[in-house]
């Protein structure tokens, strides 16, 4: 399975639950600051890197797992959706899709720090505010991580596309 986990900026919320889906980071206990902003990629990816993919590996189950910001766009998603049900058309591509929103775990003092961080490039406020708002709500950050890969072990044979929406919401298309 192929497993897109997307979020606002790409680079805060969905980079962490790639990271506990991973192992990168621990999925039983909260990380410390320091792990927290040592994460590959968390809050280093800039406006111009959403809208791409990002390959963070293979969990142990032979699974990909990519991350993806979305940005403003309510498009992004359902066209990836339809360019992979297209490709497993025209290509016989039997490979199943999971794109997980990690929206949901996002406290607003990680908004506030992505914003003060990311967009207005005032860190002093930012980083803390992330480290914060990412400790506060790594518990969600575990769960929905490993719902995904209870997700991924109940793939049926043959392929299909699951859209996990920011409130846990699932609705799967067929191929």
């Amino acid at each position: 399975m192929i497993i897109v986990y997307n979020c606002y900026g790409g680079t805060h919320s969905s980079i962490l639950t790639s990271a506990v889906h991973l192992g990168y980071l621990p999925s039983d206990i909260i990380p410390s600051k320091k792990e927290i902003l040592n994460t590959k990629y968390f809050n280093q990816l800039q406006y111009k890197d959403m809208g791409k993919l990002i390959f963070h590996g293979e969990d142990a189950e032979g699974n990909k797992v990519y991350t993806i910001g979305r940005g403003t766009s309510k498009a992004l998603i359902p066209a990836m959706i339809n360019l992979t049900m297209d490709i497993h058309k025209l290509y016989n591509v039997n490979e199943c899709f999971a794109y997980i929103n990690t929206s949901g775990t996002v406290p607003i003092s990680m908004t506030l720090g992505g914003f003060f961080s990311r967009a207005l490039k005032i860190d002093f406020i930012g980083v803390p505010l992330l480290a914060i708002g990412a400790r506060r709500s790594y518990g969600k950050i575990i769960e929905l991580s490993q719902k995904t890969k209870q997700l991924c072990k109940e793939k049926p044979d043959n392929c299909f596309i699951i859209d996990m929406n920011n409130k846990g919401q699932i609705s799967t298309y067929n191929c």
